[in-house]
């Protein structure tokens, strides 16, 4: 789901401007030495920002993370836009795991077969799951993104020397792109790190903040890791309401391999991908093949929860999404989703791929 990323423009809106005319034109002249770039209306913001922060009299602390934040954005970005139409998954899980315990080859087991499916590997770069994580995918297929601590966490073997390393000093820059370069997200057993990541990655797709795709909860064969941390979920949140029923199909517990994967590739049987459109009023979702009569039907019929208005229809792409060129011949799906169901959202998804 696009959102905030080459998105249409938002609709018109108090303009976001200094108060100086002088620093103004600075500004516009040198974006317009920077032509024929076609964001110049971001980058004006991204100056802009900077200049009110020199004008509030930002200390050096704060002035010092924003400089670090974006040098780590763009360095990031940099790295992976070669690599923007592989998919990926990314996988969390503890640093402390041995090559010896069971976990380490699941972990293994896990990067292979990913790799064996044409994904590529996103792990922390460290030891424990995450080198299990590179050592089956192999370093081609493999990105680290590595956080600088003043003890551990060195990059592992496959990884060293890599050009897809990414050393990072912000632990929320480094969750960006585990989120955002992904296209599922597994988690095996962990401490407070692996959690963190787990409930982030949940309450982004919760929200809508982040693009709906599969989160696997994945603990080696016989393991009770993600069962008990479901028993908590189902007793303290579900039971107690601070989530919804639906909630549930965010994500699945696993504890075999071939089930984390297979939980991955039927998301994307059908599913290709979705975006808003219309100023967000419309959800649009393309596929991978065109949907037929009784599909729409049923959505039209299990789904109306969802539907602030009319029905799920098939759709031509509509003017915003011409900035993916290699997405403008998929079928599509357009209905104006309500942007709170999520859970349900997932539910509808997984209704059309079983028509895959």
């Amino acid at each position: 789901m696009r959102d905030g990323e080459n998105l249409q423009r938002e609709p018109s809106r108090r303009a976001y401007a200094i108060d100086n005319e002088k620093l103004a034109g600075l500004i516009d002249g040198l974006l317009a030495e920077l032509a024929p770039y076609s964001n110049v209306d971001i980058l004006r913001d991204v100056f802009v920002t900077a200049v009110k922060m020199a004008q509030e009299g930002a200390d050096r602390g704060d002035a010092k993370i924003i400089r670090t934040t974006m040098k780590e954005l763009r360095y990031a970005f940099r790295v992976f836009a070669p690599y923007r139409d592989y998919p990926k998954v990314s996988i969390f899980g503890s640093a402390r795991v041995l090559p010896d315990q069971k976990e380490f080859e699941t972990g293994r087991e896990l990067g292979m077969k990913m790799a064996e499916a044409g994904y590529l590997v996103i792990t922390g770069a460290g030891p424990g799951i995450m080198a299990a994580g590179h050592l089956g995918a192999g370093q081609a297929k493999s990105f680290g993104l590595n956080i600088r601590l003043p003890f551990e966490q060195a990059p592992n073997p496959t990884m060293v020397g890599d050009r897809k390393l990414i050393n990072f000093r912000y632990f929320f820059t480094r969750k960006l792109f585990f989120v955002k370069e992904s296209e599922a997200i597994v988690l095996m057993p962990g401490g407070f790190g692996t959690l963190d990541e787990g409930f982030e990655a949940l309450t982004l797709i919760q929200t809508g903040k982040s693009e709906i795709k599969p989160i696997v909860m994945l603990d080696a064969p016989g393991g009770q890791y993600w069962k008990d941390w479901f028993g908590f979920i189902d007793r303290q949140m579900l039971q107690r309401g601070f989530i919804s029923p639906e909630d549930r199909s965010l994500f699945c517990v696993a504890d075999n391999v071939d089930s984390a994967v297979a939980e991955i590739k039927t998301f994307y049987r059908l599913y290709h991908s979705s975006r808003f459109v219309d100023h967000r009023r419309r959800l649009v979702l393309r596929l991978k093949q065109p949907p037929d009569a009784r599909l729409l039907e049923l959505l039209n019929e299990k789904f109306q929860d969802i539907r602030v208005e009319g029905n799920f229809e098939c759709c031509d792409p509509y003017p915003e999404e011409r900035d993916e060129p290699k997405l403008m011949k998929l079928p599509r799906v357009a209905f104006a989703f309500d942007q709170r169901q999520y859970g349900r959202l997932r539910q509808l998804i997984d209704t059309i791929n079983r028509f895959g």
